[in-house]
């Protein structure tokens, strides 16, 4: 190594909540080795195995150089000249031909860790006309977002547990060890929840699976997949009986008690154990235990907003939190604040709180986005407003989303599929162009929105990065390709003529494959955000390599910060109250699949999502394929053996893989882990592991998706498993 070319930097990581502090050392333009940054305000040295390798991933072989056109089977690599003109000419004719809403895009969660990328995908699309957005939120999170706009007025006013002061915490199908926390920037999780402890708290884990996470710290309780709803309902029911509701702070906050609480008496814990699995006297004691601590918090994830009821079951949560007095209180939850006062600037120009309607199904968009349950009809479909285009941006639908097959069909009906991405995917492998596009670590950046603009961040504080790298070939940054592709497709960025003109002339020039090609100016545009919020530059921020620390999280959300016309919590928005009414017959279907296998969803510390297997260490042997997990028990019931193949079928599909024992589960509760099946990929590692996708065990359209937020149904699916004739072969990768 050349010494004198070795240079130490330090940015932060970009692959999921925790936005790690990274030391990076680099020779020339190529990164050596990725450390954790000891000395980092926030996350001191903490950094998951997949942030520390995350280079590696992006220097893969595979990795998309240059734009990519596909002719029938074969890729031909061509000019972004040519790319641009020919997706331009394509998205123009169908725009005019038939209707903006025949081009639509799809923005994944990679693209929400960059502050710019979302913005201008969103750019492009307003420039467009068109209104049919889809994002990765309706696979994990839009559930939240939903309940949020009802009740608080904005979607993203996201209360979340005060873990340095909190004395009892109650987590509900989360397991912020292994995933890190929902929305929430929280470092080092395993060391907040032992001190939780340490001090005398209590933490309790309700899940179908006693989690890594339970494994370290608190007691662990089984429940019953999909039966969340019903948890909480008899949570606030017991609430109420023990006189734990803080009248006189409900009255001076609050409207709508009265009608939730006259829903929740007909939910005793004796009634909901018949399909919770959770016995009265246990959860009587639960209840206690919160309401003597002196501050307390239920906390639900993916395992509650994937269920088949995971609106509901967050909106009694958020409920229970309020009507005992732990909103907006130390030790209880919070509502940070921004750089910005992000929900009341939302609020008044209307940001994100609109709701359209999708033409089929008529179903609810949240957060300007559509259900991705229902993508796959939009395109197949007929009518003027059929999808015909579809972008996408920073996300890997043919294996994320449920029901993947159908959707693979859909995708093969379209006139124009463009995919912008750093690898050659499984959805970019159905592309008609596939566009390359940089690694977190070859732009600059600020964290992104949700600690950037809501101080989501148990330690608020700023900090700013340049790109560590720049890229080698012709990749660029999304910004810049879709301020090009408006250009060429003859509409304006954000529908402004003066934005499209203003992004021209201060874009810089990079000459590449003979071409010169713009770039528009992120630093300063990322400059120009924090100036208009009254923070320091980002030249400023760039003098605290280890992050700048912000104020101190306040209370004053329900006193000050409400955005509700009557600046009140609504416990009872009308929408949620007439879906509650069919309660019974909900309660009643679950107490009919008693005795039937459950599929739930497991992720383990070195994947992420679909994007980590293409790197050969994380899927070496015994990690190259998913398993089956389920307990001994129900496997001497169904006359299976460790390390035997089965057929796990749903009503949507069957797929064949090995089976693990794990008495860590629930009865009749089967665990697939997500994020596997890419032999259909051209990722020449990934496509040799042997998992398969568990989305196309999951099912999709109108029917199928939650009608109050989109949520697809990717947990708690009912599945029959049995012993397979044969082991999975190269012809049948996916299902059989």
């Amino acid at each position: 190594m050349n010494q004198q070319n070795t240079k130490k930097k330090y940015t932060f990581c970009r692959i999921c909540e925790a936005l790690c502090g990274l030391e990076i050392t680099t020779t020339g333009n190529k990164i050596i080795s990725i450390h954790p940054d000891r000395v980092h305000l926030a996350t001191k040295g903490f950094i998951c195995p997949k942030g520390l390798k995350q280079h590696h991933i992006y220097e893969s072989p595979d990795r998309l150089k240059y734009p990519m056109k596909r002719e029938g089977t074969e890729w031909k690599k061509i000019s972004w000249k040519q790319a641009l003109e020919e997706i331009g000419s394509k998205t123009k004719s169908i725009r005019r031909e038939f209707h903006p809403n025949a081009v639509a895009m799809y923005v994944g969660t990679a693209a929400g860790f960059s502050v710019l990328h979302p913005v201008f995908a969103q750019g492009f699309m307003t420039g467009i006309g068109s209104t049919n957005m889809f994002s990765s939120s309706t696979q994990d999170c839009s559930n939240k977002f939903a309940v949020a706009n009802l009740m608080y007025g904005f979607p993203f006013t996201q209360p979340f547990p005060d873990l340095p002061n909190i004395k009892c915490l109650i987590i509900v199908g989360g397991n912020p060890l292994i995933s890190k926390w929902s929305f929430l920037q929280v470092p080092n999780p395993m060391e907040k929840l032992r001190n939780i402890v340490s001090r005398g708290g209590k933490i309790y884990h309700v899940d179908p699976r006693k989690t890594e996470t339970a494994k370290i710290a608190g007691e662990h309780l089984f429940i019953r997949p999909g039966t969340d709803l019903f948890f909480y309902l008899s949570f606030l029911h017991e609430v109420i009986r023990q006189n734990g509701v803080k009248h006189a702070y409900v009255e001076k906050f609050m409207i709508g008690f009265e009608a939730v609480s006259k829903m929740a008496s007909a939910w005793p814990a004796e009634k909901t154990a018949a399909v919770t699995g959770i016995e009265a006297g246990t959860l009587k004691q639960m209840v206690s235990d919160y309401l003597a601590a002196d501050g307390a918090a239920l906390y639900c994830s993916t395992g509650v907003n994937m269920g088949r009821h995971g609106t509901l079951a967050f909106w009694i949560q958020e409920c229970i939190n309020a009507v005992t007095g732990n909103l907006d209180r130390v030790g209880g939850t919070l509502v940070s604040k921004g750089i910005i006062d992000f929900p009341k600037f939302g609020k008044k120009n209307g940001l994100l709180t609109r709701t359209l309607r999708s033409r089929v199904g008529n179903c609810p968009s949240v957060n300007d986005a559509f259900p991705g349950g229902i993508l796959a009809d939009e395109i197949l479909t007929p009518g003027k407003e059929k999808i015909r285009a579809l972008f996408i941006s920073g996300g890997n639908p043919l294996i994320t989303m449920p029901d993947s097959n159908h959707l693979r069909d859909a995708f093969g009906q379209l006139d124009l599929l463009v995919v912008l991405d750093i690898l050659p995917t499984e959805t970019a492998s159905m592309a008609h162009y596939a566009l390359p596009c940089t690694t977190p670590l070859e732009r600059p950046d600020l964290p992104f929105i949700f600690p950037l603009m809501l101080g989501l961040q148990i330690q608020p504080y700023l900090q700013a990065t340049r790109a560590i790298i720049v890229p080698t070939e012709a990749q660029r940054d999304e910004a810049s390709i879709y301020t090009d592709l408006c250009k060429y497709s003859g509409v304006n960025m954000f529908g402004s003529w003066f934005a499209q003109h203003l992004l021209a002339l201060f874009s810089k020039k990079r000459l590449f494959d003979g071409q010169s090609h713009p770039e528009i100016p992120q630093e300063g545009i990322l400059n120009i955000l924090l100036r208009i919020c009254n923070q320091p530059g980002f030249s400023r921020l760039l003098r605290y390599p280890h992050g700048l620390l912000r104020p101190s999280h306040q209370t004053n959300f329900l006193t000050h910060r409400m955005v509700t016309p009557d600046k009140k919590v609504h416990l009872a928005p009308e929408i949620l109250m007439e879906e509650s009414k069919s309660l019974d017959q909900k309660f009643h279907e679950e107490i009919a699949h008693n005795g039937h296998f459950k599929l739930i969803t497991k992720r383990a510390v070195k994947t992420h999502n679909s994007w980590t297997h293409n790197y050969a260490p994380f899927v070496k042997e015994p990690d190259h394929t998913n398993y089956l997990y389920m307990t001994s028990a129900d496997a001497i019931e169904l006359k299976l053996a460790d390390g035997d193949f089965v057929d796990v079928t749903s009503e949507t599909a069957t797929v064949r893989l090995p089976m693990q024992i794990c008495d860590d589960l629930g009865p009749k509760t089967v665990a697939l882990p997500h994020g596997w099946g890419h032999q259909y990929s051209g990722l020449n590692v990934a496509k040799k592991t042997m998992g398969v996708n568990v989305n196309i065990l999951a099912p999709s359209g109108t029917d199928r998706i939650d009608p109050l937020s989109g949520m697809a149904l990717l947990t708690g699916i009912m599945v029959t498993i049995t012993k397979a004739k044969g082991r999975q072969n190269t012809e049948s990768w996916s299902g059989i």
